[in-house]
């Protein structure tokens, strides 16, 4: 009799089966399947969202993983999960375990080594949980406030597309759109002149420079002036007529006399009186004063 009948071999596969499946979920889930490691105890308050599997990390690397949660009955607001580390890790007192959840839901367990310096924690001893207050944390609790603002960004929306249906806008729109095209054609003119003031330049910068070469010439004219000679002889024409000035306000020349001497100017005016007078009589009886015969009568 055969002892590897097919019963027997069913159940050899049966029971490999078995086993692979069982190291299989083990290695799914992160679990060491030859070596245990070290075993820690870590008290939370609240574990939401970690689960065993769940992979344990220092400083971004790996070092094991949740392998349970349990609650402890003693003290029902306290919840115990057992971690097990690499063997080569040892934790200084004072490190705390903290449960960091990102965006995308993945959850993990980060350990914050305490004080290198300070004693190690023996296998087996408990270690303080708490959850990150990070991203997270704070988006949670601003959900309240987000609540607050749903009314307001409502009404926000609201306004919006009443603007938006307001045919007004649309008329602007298409005031933009002309005041654009303006704005183009603007441009192209002013690039048109900017391309003829670069043609002509060349022109206008002779010319400038033939009026800075007058000007050097009329500024090498007057430097060659003799200023000194040109000032000696206006002192001397000054004096000259504040002589002639001084001699009209005295009394020494006709002119002088004439301007400042009464009797003479009242003379003159007599005079010019009296020759008036006789110019006068002279036209109206001219002969008192003329004789003329042709016969050669005799005086009167």
């Amino acid at each position: 009799m055969k002892f590897f009948t097919k019963e027997v071999q069913i159940a050899l596969v049966a029971i490999f089966g078995l086993v692979i499946l069982f190291f299989g979920m083990k290695f799914l889930k992160g679990l060491s399947i030859f070596s245990k490691g070290n075993t820690y105890v870590v008290v939370f308050d609240n574990v939401t969202g970690l689960s065993a599997s769940s992979p344990v990390y220092v400083n971004g690397v790996k070092v094991g993983t949740v392998t349970s949660i349990d609650c402890d009955y003693t003290h029902p607001d306290k919840i115990v999960a057992a971690v097990g580390l690499d063997e080569q890790l040892t934790l200084p007192q004072g490190t705390r375990a903290e449960i960091v959840s990102d965006l995308l839901g993945n959850v993990k367990l980060e350990l914050k080594l305490g004080d290198v310096t300070a004693a190690r924690l023996a296998v087996g001893d408990t270690i303080v949980g708490g959850m990150q207050s990070g991203l997270m944390s704070k988006a949670t609790g601003m959900v309240p406030q987000i609540e607050k603002m749903l009314p307001k960004l409502d009404s926000i929306l609201a306004s919006v597309n009443a603007l938006l249906a307001d045919p007004t806008l649309s008329r602007s729109l298409h005031n933009v759109e002309d005041i654009t095209a303006g704005l183009t054609t603007t441009a192209g003119e002013l690039n048109k002149l900017t391309v003829s003031l670069n043609r002509q330049l060349p022109a206008i910068m002779s010319k400038a420079d033939g009026v800075m070469a007058n000007a050097d010439t009329l500024t090498h004219s007057l430097n060659t002036i003799d200023l000194a000679s040109t000032m000696a002889k206006v002192d001397q024409t000054l004096r000259n007529v504040e002589q002639m000035t001084a001699k009209l306000n005295s009394n020494e020349g006709t002119l002088g006399l004439l301007m400042r001497d009464a009797e003479l100017y009242n003379n003159l005016n007599s005079t010019m009186a009296h020759a008036d007078s006789l110019m006068i009589d002279l036209k109206s009886h001219p002969k008192r004063y003329v004789h003329f015969s042709v016969f050669g009568k005799k005086d009167k």
